[in-house]
């Protein structure tokens, strides 16, 4: 069994932008669990799924992603899940809400994968930037500072990824092409 999830991946600027402020945090306030992954937007949360069957799953995937249009992206300042995340706030667009949920949907009903906590509470998509490493005396520090700060990005994302996890990070498995 290996660990995946599905998520958006923003383009090669904007990571690199994500990864430095992510750096930053490491340096500033020693939260570095963020920078175990890629910047991304999540989909579908981290789920277990046999070695064997990867196929059907990257093949459920393909299938679904090619079934989707282009999903404009907003990227808007910062907020947090306190007392302990900070990320780079995604506006949450009819657009990007209906391909979570649709994506949820077709994983639960073609693949059997059912996240119980996601069904309790809504989708809030987000870009994490500190992690729940950042202790609670240094979230408050941190977001005095981060809370006016301001950043703005618009892409539009045209694939899914899936991530598998190697035993210490995320890293990037498959990429799903939406169709135009």
């Amino acid at each position: 069994m290996s660990r995946f999830f599905v998520a958006l991946l923003p383009p090669q600027h904007i990571q690199d932008c994500a990864n430095e402020i992510k750096q930053y945090f490491a340096d500033r306030y020693a939260s570095s669990g963020a920078q175990k992954s890629p910047p991304h937007i999540t989909l579908q949360p981290p789920f277990e799924w046999a070695d064997s069957n990867v196929s059907l799953l990257e093949d459920s995937l393909n299938k679904f992603a090619s079934g989707q249009e282009f999903v404009p992206v907003t990227l808007h300042n910062f907020a947090a899940f306190a007392p302990r995340v900070i990320y780079i706030d995604v506006v949450q667009t009819p657009e990007l809400m209906d391909l979570q949920a649709d994506l949820m949907a077709h994983v639960e009903s073609n693949l059997g994968i059912i996240d119980k906590v996601s069904q309790t509470r809504s989708f809030t998509p987000h870009m994490t930037v500190a992690f729940r490493d950042l202790t609670k005396q240094n979230f408050k520090i941190a977001w005095t500072e981060f809370e006016k700060r301001e950043l703005h990005f618009e892409f539009k994302c045209d694939r899914l990824t899936l991530l598998l996890h190697d035993g210490k990070r995320w890293n990037v498995k498959t990429e799903f092409s939406f169709v135009s």
